[in-house]
Parts: C-alpha cells; sequence; structure tokens
C-alpha cells in the first residue's frame, strides 16, 4: 500500500506540475500571437519568432489555422521543444508564433526524475522496514505453530512463553495473543490429562486390595456352574485392573525397553502358539529385530486377540522385513478408530471389551520406537500394521 501510494503521489504531482506549466507557456504563446495579429492587421512588423507560413510550423497546427481556429501545440523546432500558437491570416495563411519551452521541458525532466528517484527510495525503505517487521511477525507464528505440533506430538510440556505476554509493559500484539491462548489450552490440557492418569492409576491401585481377596475367596467357593461364573467375573476384573495399571504406566511416559535381538517370524510364530487361536502366520521376509521381546509379544499378542474378538476367519499374521501385519475378515475398524486412533473404554456396533487392548498395543509401540497404524482393506477386514524401526532390523533372508 504504501508503495502504490508514493507511485499515485508521483503521478499526481507530475500531472499537476505539467498541466500548470504547459498552460503557463499556452497563455504566453496565445498571448504573443494576439500581439502578433494586431500587428500584421495594423502592417506593423512583426516581433520576433512570428511569421506567415512560418517554417517547422507543425502540419496539424497548420490545418487548425486555416481552418479558421487558433491553437497551441509543443514540438520540435531545430532540435529545441517549442510552443508554437497559430491562427488564421488573409488570403488563406497561417499566422504563427513559436515561443522557446526548453526551459520548462527541462523543469518537467528535472521534477521527473527527483519524482522517480524519492519514489525509488521511498519504496526501497518501506520494503526493507516492512521485511524486518513481516519476519519477526513470521518468526514468532512459525514458533507458535512449531509448539502447536509438539503439543499435537505427545509433548504437554511445550510452551510458547512469548516475552511479550509476561511483560504488561510492552504492546501486546495479536501474536502475543495467539501464543498466550495456546499457552493456556496446553496448561488446561496437560492438566486435565494428568488427572485422568492419576484417576486411572489410583483405580486400579485401590481395585488390586479388594480384587485378591475377592479371587482368594472365590477359589475356596465348592465347584459347581455359579462358582465358574463368579472366577469368570473376577478373572475379568482382574485383566481389566492390570490393564488399567499398565496403561497407567505408559502414560507417564517413562517406560522404556530392554532391547535385545530377535528373529521377528519365529516370535510372531510363538505368540500365535500362546494365543491358542486359529491365526495363519505367513513369513514372506524374515527379519532380526533389536526390541523389547516381551513388549512386542503383547503388542502382537493383542492385535492377534483383537482380531479374533472382533473380527472374523481367517486370520492372517504376515511378516515381511520389519514390518508386520494382522487381518481379519470381518467388518473393519470404526470410522473413529482409523481416522483417531483407538480411545479407551469406546466400542461401536455392539462389541464387546472396553478398548484397551489396542490402546496397550500403541502405547507399547510407541516405547518399541515402532509405528502402528490400522485402516481398512479395500475388500473387507481390519489391518494393523506394525512397522519396527528400520535401524534396528537386519534382513534374514526368505522363505
Amino acid at each position: 500500500m504504501c508503495c502504490a501510494l508514493a507511485a499515485l503521489l508521483g503521478v499526481l504531482v507530475h500531472v499537476q506540475v505539467t498541466d500548470q506549466t504547459v498552460g503557463q507557456a499556452r497563455d504566453l504563446a496565445l498571448s504573443r500571437l494576439t500581439d502578433a495579429t494586431a500587428a500584421y492587421e495594423a502592417g506593423d512588423t512583426l516581433l520576433p519568432g512570428a511569421g506567415v507560413d512560418p517554417e517547422g510550423l507543425p502540419q496539424p497546427l497548420r490545418k487548425l489555422a486555416l481552418a479558421g481556429r487558433r491553437g497551441t501545440m509543443v514540438a520540435d523546432h531545430r532540435g529545441q521543444p517549442t510552443m508554437w500558437a497559430a491562427g488564421p491570416a488573409d488570403g488563406g495563411h497561417t499566422l504563427a508564433v513559436a515561443v522557446d519551452y526548453g526551459q520548462q521541458a527541462r523543469t518537467i525532466e528535472g521534477l521527473d526524475s527527483a519524482i522517480l528517484w524519492s519514489s525509488g527510495l521511498a519504496i526501497g525503505a518501506t520494503l526493507l522496514v516492512g521485511a524486518f517487521a513481516v519476519t519477526r511477525v513470521t518468526r514468532r507464528l512459525h514458533a507458535t505453530a512449531l509448539v502447536a505440533r509438539r503439543i499435537t506430538a505427545g509433548d504437554l510440556d511445550a510452551r510458547v512463553d512469548d516475552p511479550r505476554t509476561k511483560d504488561a509493559s510492552r504492546p501486546q500484539d495479536e501474536v502475543a495473543a495467539v501464543a498466550a491462548a495456546l499457552d493456556s489450552m496446553a496448561a488446561s490440557l496437560q492438566g486435565k490429562l494428568l488427572a485422568e492418569q492419576r484417576f486411572t492409576a489410583d483405580v486400579a491401585h485401590e481395585l488390586r486390595t479388594p480384587l485378591t481377596g475377592l479371587h482368594a475367596a472365590a477359589e475356596l467357593l465348592p465347584q459347581g456352574r455359579p462358582t465358574e461364573l463368579v472366577r469368570d467375573r473376577v478373572a475379568a476384573l482382574r485383566t481389566l485392573t492390570e490393564d488399567l495399571l499398565e496403561i497407567s504406566r505408559l502414560d507417564t511416559g517413562r517406560e522404556r525397553g530392554e532391547l535385545d535381538t530377535e528373529d521377528l517370524g519365529a516370535l510372531a510364530e510363538r505368540v500365535v502358539r500362546a494365543s491358542g487361536t486359529d491365526t495363519e502366520v505367513r513369513l514372506v521376509r524374515d527379519a532380526r529385530v533389536e526390541t523389547d521381546r516381551r513388549r512386542l509379544e503383547r503388542v502382537l499378542g493383542n492385535l492377534v486377540s483383537n482380531a479374533h474378538r472382533h473380527g472374523r476367519a481367517p486370520v492372517v499374521l504376515t511378516v515381511d522385513g520389519p514390518r508386520v501385519t494382522v487381518r481379519d475378515h470381518g467388518d473393519g475398524f470404526p470410522e473413529y478408530l482409523v481416522a483417531h486412533g483407538p480411545q479407551r473404554f469406546r466400542t461401536e456396533g455392539g462389541a464387546k471389551g472396553h478398548g484397551l487392548g489396542l490402546t496397550i498395543a500403541v502405547g507399547q509401540a510407541e516405547v518399541l520406537g515402532a509405528r502402528l497404524t490400522f485402516a481398512n482393506a479395500p475388500e473387507g477386514g481390519a489391518v494393523a500394521t506394525l512397522v519396527l524401526p528400520e535401524e534396528r532390523a537386519q534382513s534374514a533372508g526368505r522363505s
């Protein structure tokens, strides 16, 4: 806008000064034409610069005078800019006056040069100041966006900490307001998540003691169908409590894997055997991986168990290098799970469970540095894909 304003002002000044200069020269030329006409009609000698049908008179102005009208025109005459004024004379002749226009032309040329230089300097200074100001603003916006991405990735301790938000004496701008709002949102979100994590951990810990007693009491009951039902429900409640405790430990972010070298194909077959399910293992390309065996077995076991519980046979576990996929042929994952990942205590479509198995699998995969994704196959069925870190995987041939 500043550049456009400078250019507009330059054009307006040029037009105004040019009109004024040309107008003054035109008035002078017409005044001398009037004097020359009076002298011509009185038979007196014409003043210097005036003449009848003079050489160099522009042709358009000559035609205008022959038509009985008076006019003026700027044209070069003998290499100099000249203001011509012409009018009709007796006998079909043209009476014309030439006035030197060189000084006025140089004045306009100097003005144009001054306007160009001043406009260039103004535009350059404006661009430098604007670039400096915009760079400062964009740098702060980039820093704010980076913090927002860190929070999205799970770093709830990330803050913008804009100095303007801490010093009330400094001017507050829109970027500072956004930074303050983001920091406030992050602090509130962190507080709520920590409260949820503490609640989950406290509930799980408080349930362990009565569940231990309840389990011992159930073992003392006489054999029978009611006893089997009680023991089954107690076992389910113990499993739920252990899952909650595991989730609470994963939520702290302090879990660390105990790395060891494992054959991924053999580990997958061991997981399937331990699950007691009819799961097909396909070994496309085996690999030796550096991982925490217990945690990886937990992840694959949960994926296989979830496929049999919520999907339909056949269930296939495929090992292709560091990539492991578990696929069933059921109705597929719910849309919310594919888009946002598993959410604890949320199930859809009448499915039984608490949504903790896949949540634990995702948490343990993060501890391993692996990536666990969920999708639905085009021809139907749910597909869970676990990709272990490349730097921890070594090819072991094909079978």
